[in-house]
């Protein structure tokens, strides 16, 4: 582990190791109103082992959403909750950024009191969402064809994104997240095959990118870009994404942030069994335009991690699954020591049980296991 425990400095946050934890989404918020409570604020100190944590993803406005129980950050009962959250996290001195999440078209009319979805263009997403009934039992449900944003409401969004990332520098963040990734919002402006507008926020790759920018931009005035990060994901292909355009637009991307100056881009690679291998091109290209701190996730292992930060490719990595049994999963990787198995069935919704249940390793002082 001669890499991943290593410090880094992240612009102006000093990073305890190059372990990330992955923005997972958990659905433990309290209800009405998705805020965030006592119990997450364990959830997170429990792995404020990571160099840092990236919480799950965060509505920034009710539109925003498109899943039962995600929490939000554009309330004052989402921000008091969450600043509960981070200072649990900073007291067990841990560093966490806030994922900022507009899902677009991945919703449905139940979230936004019987409206359509929102979208650059009106295609179907060909995608589910988890929704919980009347009877509180979980379910994924079919979106519907959304409708098209209007230019006006393109612009209301962006502000909405720089009022989250106001919010959460009041709720206690070192740093806020993009999420311009997984078939959400921002990603379905990128893409060809989900935008198909004609004004300027479509068409071209300038155009494409234009919204993405503009929210970079917004965010940035606000609170600095030493503390914005961007999450991409070029090769997902799921949920209409498959864009025959998306790699030079992702390098465009990645050219025009570095510009700007954010302190890091963060690929989400595609993670199942038999997903296509991140070409050793497009992760040249990357590193040849963006200059900030690169963080990958996507099924990577500690021996696969290594790789890719001695290969230049990446300074951090991201472990998703992984943190959520294991809650001390650096000194687990650091004494080589067995990874718990999580329980999938517990992943959404919930309670107690297999969020913050999940035991730790008891540690001598010299690393043997008491």
């Amino acid at each position: 582990m001669k890499n991943l425990l290593n410090t880094w400095q992240l612009k102006n946050v000093a990073l305890q190791n190059r372990i990330v934890m992955a923005p997972m989404t958990r659905s433990r918020t309290t209800q009405p109103g998705d805020i965030p409570n006592a119990m997450m604020a364990t959830y997170y100190a429990q792995r404020a082992s990571a160099g840092l944590i990236i919480s799950e993803a965060s509505q920034i406005s009710r539109q925003g959403q498109g899943y039962s129980f995600t929490p939000g950050i554009y309330s004052e009962a989402q921000i008091t909750g969450w600043r509960e959250v981070t200072d649990a996290v900073h007291a067990a001195g841990g560093k966490m950024f806030i994922q900022l999440w507009h899902v677009g078209r991945m919703s449905h009319s139940v979230f936004h009191d019987g409206a359509l979805p929102v979208a650059p263009s009106a295609l179907n997403p060909e995608a589910q969402v988890w929704i919980v009934n009347e009877q509180g039992v979980g379910a994924m449900v079919d979106c519907p064809i959304p409708r098209v944003l209007t230019h006006t409401e393109i612009k209301a969004i962006i502000d909405d994104y720089r009022q989250a990332a106001k919010n959460a520098m009041t709720a206690g963040f070192d740093g806020v997240e993009i999420h311009g990734a997984n078939g959400y919002l921002i990603d379905q402006f990128l893409r060809t095959t989900s935008n198909h507008r004609a004004d300027e926020y479509g068409g071209s790759t300038e155009n494409r990118l234009r919204f993405l920018l503009e929210i970079s931009e917004a965010i940035a005035e606000e609170i600095g870009t030493e503390r914005v990060g961007v999450r991409l994901a070029p090769f997902i292909t799921g949920r209409g994404m498959n864009c025959p355009e998306i790699i030079p637009t992702i390098l465009q991307a990645a050219t025009q942030l570095n510009d700007l100056g954010v302190a890091y881009l963060h690929l989400a690679e595609a993670d199942w069994d038999d997903a296509p291998q991140v070409p050793t091109e497009f992760r040249t290209q990357l590193r040849a335009v963006f200059k900030g701190s690169i963080i990958v996730a996507g099924g990577y292992d500690a021996n696969k991690a290594e790789a890719v930060i001695e290969a230049g490719f990446a300074d951090l990595v991201a472990f998703g699954r992984p943190f959520v049994a294991n809650p001390d999963f650096p000194a687990r990787l650091a004494h080589q020591l067995p990874l718990a198995d999580l329980e999938p069935s517990q992943l959404f919704g919930g309670d107690e049980k297999g969020y913050i249940d999940y035991p730790t390793v008891n540690l001598k002082q010299d690393g043997a296991i008491a």
